[in-house]
């Protein structure tokens, strides 16, 4: 069977022997970029590759933050990272990590952006891993690379300046996954300006998760996002957040409630805060600023 959103730490365990499943530790904090990685090495679920959301899971950033601060990899690069992992066309993959989905679902995202759907996200992460008393592993993993068959799908993104010709027809909705202070520009702790795009609305991520850090149900996820989307269509929706990491958890949740169709902003607010020129709104929807 595939799974291709969430997947029980009951249900990965039994099948850990499974042939053809890769694990994949996304663990990572923007505070200390090596944490994840350090505590991959300390103790991970039997094995696991890690996957670095800097150096694996993103391209070089440009000089101008053309593409924000964690832009998409070029896709011969990311098919090479996935083909020393191991993932093939027939590979179910399970990601995780240790902040409810936020770093494991923009694996998830990239690997579906390349045409793999057969990728699923660990529901509440090492610490429901750990909360069972699953096994974990502190060896090294033996990989086979291979090579993966990368077939992307340019539709599943929208740039920069689809979004700016978008704004005056208010042609596309924006979701900004964001906190929802960040969003209302009261504090900005990465980014040059503070607030969002003019007329997007606060879908914070964290909101999809229950106080354990696992999903809601898919129906609490599809009543939240229903009145998020307040009838368009989720192919004109755009999921952004700082730059495009944690939008991915929102893409995550929307495909999980049965309301595939939206695109992702990569660049997202760390591309648009650095752009000259560019409008913003602090507050609710409606109060444009230039802060």
């Amino acid at each position: 069977m595939s799974y291709t959103t969430l997947i029980s730490a009951s249900t990965l365990a039994s099948q850990l022997n499974t042939p053809n499943l890769v694990i994949v530790d996304c663990r990572f904090s923007l505070k200390d970029t090596e944490s994840g990685r350090n505590a991959w090495v300390q103790a991970h679920i039997p094995n696991a590759r890690y996957a670095h959301l800097d150096d694996d899971l993103s391209g070089p950033v440009q000089p101008d933050k053309r593409g924000g601060r964690h832009p998409l990899p070029d896709v011969a690069t990311l098919a090479q990272t996935f083909g020393s992992w191991g993932i093939t066309s027939n590979t179910q993959v399970v990601a995780y990590d240790d902040m409810g989905g936020a770093i494991a679902s923009r694996l998830w995202f990239l690997l579906r952006w390349l045409g793999h759907e057969a990728v699923a996200v660990l529901d509440g992460g090492w610490q429901a891993w750990q909360a069972e008393g699953q096994p974990t592993s502190a060896e090294t993993p033996t990989v086979n690379k291979v090579t993966f068959d990368a077939q992307p799908n340019h539709n599943l993104v929208v740039n920069q300046e689809e979004v700016i010709e978008s704004l005056p027809t208010n042609k596309l909705l924006l979701l900004d996954a964001r906190a929802p202070e960040r969003y209302r520009g009261e504090m900005e702790p990465l980014d040059p300006k503070a607030g969002h795009i003019p007329g997007a609305r606060s879908a914070p991520f964290a909101a999809n998760l229950t106080d354990t850090k696992q999903f809601k149900s898919m129906a609490a996820l599809q009543t939240r996002f229903s009145a998020l989307l307040d009838g368009a269509a989720t192919e004109n929706t755009v999921l952004y957040c700082g730059s495009g990491v944690t939008a991915c958890h929102n893409a995550l949740a929307l495909t999980h409630a049965g309301l595939d169709g939206y695109r992702l902003y990569v660049g997202s607010w760390s591309e648009w805060s650095n752009t000259p020129g560019l409008a913003v709104e602090i507050g609710e929807p409606g109060t444009e600023g230039t802060l």
